[in-house]
C-alpha cells in the first residue's frame, strides 16, 4: 500500500504576524515529528481574518510571493522533509493584491503558487476589498508526495475549478478555509466529501478557530480529511483548539475508485456549453 502521511493545522489568531509565524512554524515542525509528509495552513495563516471589515490598513499584511514568509518556510520545509502549502496575502505590484497560496517541495524548493479564483463579497466576508481573483487556472503540483492542489475557501461552493483540478492531474486537494459558524457551517461537511467523490482524490480542508477582534462568529474548526469515497480519515480536529491533524491517505485508493467509476471517462464536454454561455 502507498502511503502518504499528511497534516493539516487549524489555529487561533495571536495577535500579531510574528508571533503567528511562529506559531506556524512550531505547528509545522510538530507534524513533521509526527511523520508528516505533507502539511498546509488555513487560509491568510499569518494574520487575522481581515475581511470581516473594510480597512485599508489591512493591506500592509501582503508581500511577494515568494517573499519574506515563504521563503522562511522554505527553509522549514527543507529541514523537515515536508511539502508546505502556505496560504497567504499577496502584493503582485503596489496595489495589485491576492488571496495566494504558495506551494513549497520536501527539498524546500518553491514550485509556484495558486491564486483564490472565487471572491466573495457579503457581510463580514468584503474579500473584493482586499483581492482582485486569482488568474492562473487551477495548477497542480508534482512534489514529493504527488500531485498536489490547491482550492481556497470561497472557491469550494463551485464545483468546476475541483474539476478542473481532476483533470489537471490532482491526487490531494487543499482546501485552507476562514469560514464562521453564522454563515456556512452547515456546509462545512458536505461540499468537500462531495467534491472529493466526484473528482477521485483526497481533500484536506483546514478552518481557523477562535473568535477574533474583527467579528462575533466563531471559527467553528473541524479540520479534516476525506477519501475518494467521501469518508473522513479519521476524526475531524477539534472545534475550538489548536491542532495539527495528522492522517494517513491510502494513494492506492485512487485507482481502486477511478476503476470502479469511471467520472472522467463518462463526462460529455461536448454536452456543457450552456454551462459556460455568458
Amino acid at each position: 500500500m502507498t502511503t502518504v502521511r499528511a497534516a493539516l493545522v487549524q489555529a487561533a489568531w495571536t495577535g500579531d504576524k510574528e508571533s503567528m509565524i511562529k506559531v506556524h512554524e512550531d505547528h509545522a515542525r510538530r507534524a513533521a515529528e509526527q511523520g508528516a509528509q505533507v502539511v498546509c495552513f488555513q487560509e491568510l495563516f499569518y494574520g487575522p481574518y481581515f475581511c470581516q471589515v473594510q480597512d485599508a490598513s489591512f493591506y500592509s499584511y501582503a508581500e511577494s510571493v515568494p517573499g519574506p514568509t515563504v521563503e522562511r518556510f522554505q527553509a522549514v520545509a527543507a529541514e523537515t522533509g515536508m511539502v508546505m502549502v502556505l496560504p497567504v496575502y499577496e502584493e503582485e505590484r503596489p496595489g495589485v493584491l491576492y488571496n495566494t497560496a504558495a506551494v513549497v517541495d520536501a527539498d524546500g524548493t518553491y514550485l509556484g503558487k495558486y491564486r483564490k479564483t472565487m471572491i466573495p463579497h457579503v457581510a463580514g466576508f468584503w474579500e473584493k476589498f482586499y483581492f482582485r481573483p486569482g488568474n492562473l487556472g487551477y495548477p497542480v503540483f508534482d512534489t514529493a508526495v504527488g500531485k498536489v492542489g490547491v482550492y481556497i475557501c470561497y472557491d469550494r461552493h463551485f464545483p468546476e475549478g475541483w474539476r478542473a483540478l481532476g483533470l489537471n492531474g490532482a491526487e490531494i486537494v487543499f482546501n485552507p478555509s476562514a469560514t464562521s459558524a453564522g454563515l456556512s457551517e452547515y456546509l462545512w461537511n458536505l461540499e468537500q466529501r462531495a467534491a472529493a467523490v466526484a473528482n477521485e482524490y483526497y481533500v484536506g480542508t483546514i478552518n481557523r478557530v477562535g473568535v477574533e477582534p474583527l467579528g462575533d462568529d466563531d471559527f467553528y474548526g473541524q479540520s479534516y480529511f476525506c477519501d475518494p469515497e467521501g469518508r473522513n480519515v479519521g476524526e475531524p480536529a477539534s472545534r475550538g483548539e489548536d491542532e495539527v491533524l495528522v492522517r494517513d491517505l491510502d494513494m492506492d485508493l485512487l485507482r481502486t475508485v477511478r476503476d470502479r467509476w469511471q467520472f472522467y471517462r463518462d463526462r460529455r464536454p461536448d454536452a456543457y456549453g450552456d454551462l459556460v454561455a455568458p
